[in-house]
């Protein structure tokens, strides 16, 4: 293959020709009339028409005095036919001047070749914009009629850092942030259908909370203060709560200071509801009744597959208590143990668990590595350990415990909810021992917000609360092994 250098030179060459012929490289518009998708859907009403289309030459072979050129919008690819003598002598040198990549439009015929393919016959070629680096384009070839693709643009890395490029040449990527866009507007239309208000709260905030994780830390000049960008939005949307609404829910980027898997990006969009007078089993049955929703108006059924699984999404959800799931999946009653037991538990399990967690924690590791996993139909994990869940109600009727689930499907949660904990008294002692265990070295404990303890004193009514991983869930819509396949511009090391 030739050198990328050289072919890049060729082209500003080229560039340089285009310019001597007078013609602009990069005009201002172009005023098309159809896709690709509506010239093969409407071909019997457009067959014989003029149309105007515009996209990226994506394959051109030349013949003499004729070509063929594959058009490729947002919608597909359609072909191009070419000749000479249609387009003229100085067209058809622009024709040539063409690279693969190049952005055209076209005024043309619809036909239909010998062969069948739908095309459209050039009478006016219109180029738009010349690129100057060449795309990786993949080589294809038929095999008894099927298309088979090698030499393709498959390096994760590259593709993950040149969206750009994996967009024009992977156009089945597309699909998924298409889908991501529908799921996102049905999560909302639902939403909304419920009469729940769409609201902003602050990214950058005096005091980080609504969850357990280090943030990330900025500056304000004019201030001269210390900012962070928010870890989640819950605080702030409960203040609203207090001052009045019903329901609200936002969808947010967040930002948590932490490591990179193919389930975690430092930066992730959530979506989080409040409800007043509602409680977390009334939240149960928003979330499976919301998720096989969305599911159905995106994919068209809530049965999907994701990696290999088969799971179905129709209600009712599995419900099953942390405590029992550590008891079935790892043979150990760990409910009302103490720290120094939970440790030993630990160590008998190989559960490797850091000397600064407290109790909560501990539980939490042993049920990420033995429960979670397993749990591949939705399930709702119900009711977690009062230590690491600082903004969840106590548990009615289990000492301990407090009224919380996370949403898992298919071995990894996609969120959280509470019934929300609206007393001042207890919300303090809770953030009083959050920083009891940020002075023991936990860096991801919770601090105390002194404005939060004062909005809920003037009385938050009862409450329930929802954190969706809108990444997450996602993946798990469009069979997607890592978020990095859900997100336009992952974070990723520098080059």
């Amino acid at each position: 293959m030739e050198d990328v250098n050289q072919l890049v030179a060729q082209r500003w060459q080229k560039l340089d020709r285009l310019a001597e012929m007078d013609i602009n490289a990069y005009p201002y518009k172009f005023d098309r009339t159809n896709t690709s998708k509506q010239i093969k859907d409407q071909f019997e009403t457009l067959e014989n028409q003029t149309v105007r289309i515009a996209g990226r030459v994506m394959a051109n072979r030349q013949m003499g005095k004729a070509g063929f050129l594959d058009l490729q919008d947002m919608d597909g690819r359609i072909q191009i036919f070419v000749r000479k003598n249609t387009l003229g002598e100085n067209g058809f040198d622009v024709y040539k001047l063409l690279d693969i990549g190049d952005i055209i439009g076209v005024d043309g015929l619809v036909f239909k070749t010998k062969t069948g393919e739908i095309s459209v016959a050039a009478n006016e070629l219109t180029l738009l914009t010349k690129t100057v680096r060449p795309l990786p384009i993949a080589k294809e070839r038929e095999e008894d009629g099927k298309r088979i693709v090698y030499d393709a643009f498959s390096d994760k890395e590259q593709r993950y850092r040149q969206r750009y490029v994996d967009l024009i040449v992977n156009p089945e990527v597309r699909d998924v942030f298409i889908k991501r866009s529908k799921i996102i507007s049905a999560m909302r239309d639902f939403l909304n259908s419920r009469g729940y208000l769409e609201v902003e709260t602050p990214i950058l905030q005096p005091i980080y909370g609504g969850a357990s994780a280090r943030p990330f830390v900025t500056h304000h000049n004019a201030l001269d203060m210390k900012l962070y960008l928010r870890i989640a939005d819950e605080l702030y949307l409960k203040r609203l709560m207090v001052g009045g609404f019903d329901g609200v829910f936002e969808f947010a980027k967040d930002f948590r200071n932490e490591g990179m898997s193919r389930f975690h990006n430092p930066e992730f969009t959530q979506m989080e509801l409040y409800v007043a007078y509602k409680d977390y089993y009334w939240m149960m049955e928003l979330v499976e009744q919301m998720i096989s929703t969305i599911a159905e108006r995106v994919l068209g059924s809530t049965r999907i597959t994701y990696q290999g699984h088969e799971i179905d999404l129709a209600p009712p959800w599995k419900r099953l208590p942390l405590f029992e799931g550590i008891k079935e999946y790892a043979g150990l009653d760990l409910y009302g143990k103490s720290e120094k037991e939970l440790r030993q538990a630990a160590k008998k399990l190989n559960v490797t668990v850091d000397e600064s967690w407290g109790s909560g924690k501990i539980i939490d590791e042993i049920f990420g590595e033995y429960v979670e996993p397993k749990l591949i139909q939705p399930t709702f994990i119900m009711d977690h350990p009062v230590e690491i869940s600082p903004l969840a109600k106590k548990h009615r009727g289990k000492p301990g415990l407090v009224e919380r689930f996370e949403p898992v499907i298919a071995g990894k949660e996609i969120g959280n909810a509470f019934s929300e904990l609206n007393d001042p008294k207890d919300q303090r002692e809770r953030f009083e021992a959050q920083m009891g265990l940020k002075a023991r070295g936990d860096e991801e404990a919770q601090v105390l917000d002194e404005d939060y303890l004062r909005a809920i004193e003037y009385g938050l009514p009862p409450t329930a609360g929802l954190g969706i991983g809108i990444d997450r869930l996602v993946m798990f819509l469009t069979d997607q092994p890592s978020i990095r396949d859900v997100l336009f511009f992952p974070h990723m090391r520098p080059e």
